[in-house]
């Protein structure tokens, strides 16, 4: 008999209910990741990808750290919501405690679609995926919410192919930089032994989930 069929509905929701260190961790990888898009934001106007190759949507291929935040909370702390709290606390850190950035409120605009996303994608595997499929797919549609949202809010004068092409760039961008190395930094950060307390720590010794 699988170990799921023999799951008491009390199993069921302790492993969704959170812990006082699933709120301090989100919370602390929210601080952290503020920190960076902060730092991120600062550089995003030097390493201008769309005005050096001449085509604006190829800057979404720069989207993709913007996502990081939701994505590796998700895979940390498991439970729902974890995600969507992760990259709107980053957001707020880096719009209110840091002093802001030049695009102001928007930024927690962004923070709150782009965690909706990458939280869609760990719903969709009803919370129970956690390798680098279920890491791609948040990251994927995180970028697939943040697009349409920028597409609404910045760059409403552009055509139809220009805004195709920006989903494309930026859901690539979700994959591979906030999905694939945002998978590559929990397996990284559970192989020193930080995240024992959590089902990533437990997997890096030994536990398979499945992807």
């Amino acid at each position: 008999m699988s170990s799921a069929s023999t799951r008491t509905p009390t199993e069921g929701r302790e492993r969704l209910s959170y812990r006082t260190i699933d709120l301090v961790t989100i919370a602390s990888l929210g601080v952290a990741f503020g920190v960076i898009f902060w730092a991120w934001g600062k550089l995003y106007g030097v390493l201008d990808l769309a005005a050096t190759i001449g085509y604006p949507p190829a800057g979404a291929l720069l989207g993709g750290g913007w996502l990081l935040a939701g994505v590796v909370g998700g895979l940390v702390i498991r439970r729902p919501g974890a995600a969507f709290g992760t990259e709107v606390v980053a957001a707020a850190i880096s719009m209110f405690v840091l002093g802001g950035t030049e695009w102001g409120f928007t930024v927690l605009l962004s923070g709150l679609v782009q965690g909706a996303g990458a939280e869609l994608g760990f719903a969709l595997g009803r919370y129970r995926r956690w390798g680098l499929g279920a890491a791609v797919l948040a990251g994927v549609l995180s970028a697939v919410f943040a697009s349409v949202y920028e597409w609404n809010f910045y760059y409403t004068d552009w055509g139809f192919a220009y805004k195709v092409a920006h989903l494309g760039f930026f859901a690539v961008s979700g994959a591979v930089v906030a999905g694939l190395l945002g998978w590559m930094l929990v397996r990284s950060l559970a192989s020193t032994g930080a995240l024992d307390s959590f089902g990533a720590g437990r997997d890096a010794a030994g536990e398979g989930v499945r992807a």
